[in-house]
């Protein structure tokens, strides 16, 4: 990314000392449209306003004001799921420091966000002065101390010189690690021209990372053999399957082997769910019918970019065993109890893997022998309180590859995770650091970059709390999103690990909230329901005559109207939370 690699530019005019136009903020401004940033999401402080300036000047960004820091956070690390990156801009430790939970969620789920800081000015660094926004004391080092631990690289610009090279090395950081960086820029800098800025931001690529070809062809190698000796193999996928960037590798890898395909929960939307072989969620003790089954009886299992936390492992409890299974990480290959080949990267090894194999169906006819489909239809009385499945079997018909799916921490991950995905229908939820309260900035960004899909979100009222504000964003941003709130009282996911009276909330009108923020400016429509019928109603207006508005359902359920998933779940994460002492 440095201006002596100019790749296919023509030359520039001879540098003289003469006057310069280009300027850090405008550099700055080009870079984020150069790597395909359109919306910044920013939140305005005295140290970050002139900043702000040159990001608005120049055309082909917008900045979307948030309502606060965490949710511009938040709408980063949604934009980011579906454009690729993402950009927040905050000022100094009052803003950096409330921007971190979501720097800290997007490091979890590795997502490149460039998070940028408008800093004190560079005189004072240095000078033992006392900044306002900050904790009083004269080191102005907290904020970035903080951001150390949840950003693959950070740039603090206080002079010229090396400012070019700083955020250009930060940038393409955050493109190859797939991870957050930091950027801290001084309050008087962005708009003094200086030499190195004086021609746009040089087109760059970024090195391709190229297996070591004896460790790919020694995995391959024992990974086939492995495969090809036994019985009865699946595939499982998991989330590292986007930082891998190997979504089509995988396919030409289902396509190849027969296997049968499952996912592990944090990895639903990264497969495709209309493929043959597709089988639903790999979650052990609370997978989709018959799933668990055929993965933890299989003699070979491949996990391709899997995490194995207390939550997706179900408190620890999977009946997975080392020596059968083939884990694939975005560098790695471990295969069993032998070898494991570092700097063989996920796409090369999958694609290579898929010519070696022979196909086998054996685990794929077992399945099908033992499926049955769902049974009795679901059915109720007349006027019958809504029930959660009843709400689920009519989100099922809405979804269509014109769709995308956010599903908010809590219950929405259980019943969100049945639903089949149509071909091209987006889904994304954040289980790793599971901050409740991500979704509806995440929904904003997501809508945001994904202007062709129409989201449908489902956010629980406890998590709704947290961060409601910025459905103002989403209205003055004239967002036609679908945001069904699930009103039951309470923190549920919480009451179903360990209950007490601290996961009851206090009950909002939740309908009447958003009419409030509306306040007649923008499209925005909201409706209770409380019966099938409403339900059905609602959801014909939200897709037919207020399809162009943002869409808020608050839908009222019974506060212990759970998925059984959720109740089997909680009960065992509970019992791993609560294991006593080792004894020392």
């Amino acid at each position: 990314m440095d201006s002596a690699n100019q790749v296919g530019a023509t030359s520039p005019a001879p540098i003289t000392t003469g006057k310069f136009t280009g300027t850090l903020g405008r550099h700055i401004a080009r870079r984020l449209v150069q790597i395909g940033v359109k919306d910044v999401f920013s939140v305005p402080g005295d140290f970050n306003l002139t900043l702000l300036d040159h990001l608005i000047n120049e055309p082909e960004l917008n900045l979307v004001g948030c309502c606060n820091e965490l949710n511009a956070g938040y709408a980063a690390d949604g934009y980011a799921r579906a454009k690729g990156v993402g950009a927040c801009v905050v000022t100094f430790t009052v803003g950096g420091l409330s921007v971190l939970n979501a720097i800290a969620g997007a490091y979890s789920e590795n997502l490149p966000v460039i998070c940028i800081v408008g800093g004190p000015n560079s005189n004072d660094y240095g000078t033992n002065r006392i900044l306002h926004h900050t904790i009083g004391l004269p080191d102005f080092s907290q904020e970035l101390r903080c951001f150390q631990t949840v950003t693959c690289a950070q740039a603090v610009v206080n002079n010229l010189e090396d400012a070019h090279e700083l955020i250009d090395n930060a940038i393409s950081t955050a493109l190859k690690e797939s991870k957050p960086v930091y950027i801290s820029i001084s309050c008087n800098l962005p708009g003094i021209p200086h030499p190195t800025f004086s021609i746009d931001p040089v087109p760059y690529c970024i090195a391709p990372k190229v297996s070591n070809q004896l460790g790919l062809e020694a995995a391959v190698e024992a990974t086939a053999e492995l495969l090809n000796k036994a019985v009865k193999p699946v595939i499982v996928g998991g989330p590292k399957l986007r930082v891998g960037k190997a979504q089509k590798a995988f396919e030409e890898f289902a396509n190849a082997s027969g296997y049968p395909i499952a996912i592990m929960p944090s990895a639903k939307g990264l497969v495709p769910e209309q493929h043959p072989h597709f089988i639903g969620t790999y979650w052990g003790a609370v997978s989709t019918s018959f799933v668990g089954e055929i993965v933890e009886s299989a003699d070979a299992y491949v996990f391709v970019g899997p995490i194995f936390n207390d939550y997706s492992s179900v408190g620890y409890s999977l009946l997975i065993k080392k020596e059968k299974s083939i884990i694939v990480q975005p560098n790695r290959v471990t295969i069993g109890n032998g070898p494991s080949l570092g700097w063989v990267f996920m796409a090369d090894f999958l694609t290579a893997l898929a010519k070696k194999l022979k196909k086998n169906s054996t685990a794929m006819d077992n399945y099908r022998r033992i499926y049955v489909p769902p049974g009795v239809a679901l059915k109720r009385e007349n006027s019958e309180p809504l029930r959660v499945n009843i709400l689920f079997k009519h989100i099922q018909a809405m979804l269509s590859g014109d769709t995308a799916v956010i599903a908010e921490t809590g219950d929405s991950w259980f019943n969100c995770q049945k639903l089949r995905l149509p071909e091209n229908c987006g889904y994304e939820f954040q289980m790793q650091y599971g901050s409740i309260g991500w979704s509806v900035g995440a929904t904003l960004g997501y809508a945001q970059a994904a202007k062709d899909k129409r989201v449908i979100a489902f956010i629980g009222d406890g998590s709704f709390q947290v961060t409601a504000q910025d459905i103002s964003t989403m209205i003055r941003c004239g967002q036609r999103t679908i945001i069904f709130l699930i009103n039951n009282g309470g923190y549920t996911i919480e009451v179903e690990i360990h209950d007490g009276p601290y996961n009851v909330i206090k009950n909002w009108n939740y309908t009447g909230l958003v009419d409030a923020i509306h306040n007649g400016e923008g499209k925005c429509w909201t409706t209770k329901v409380r019966t099938e019928d409403e339900l059905m109603e609602a959801i014909a207006t939200a897709t037919g005559e207020q399809k162009d508005s943002l869409c808020f359902i608050e839908v009222l359920v019974h506060k212990d109207d759970t998925s059984k998933e959720l109740l089997e779940w909680g009960s065992r994460v509970s019992a791993a939370n609560s294991r006593p002492p080792n004894p020392q």
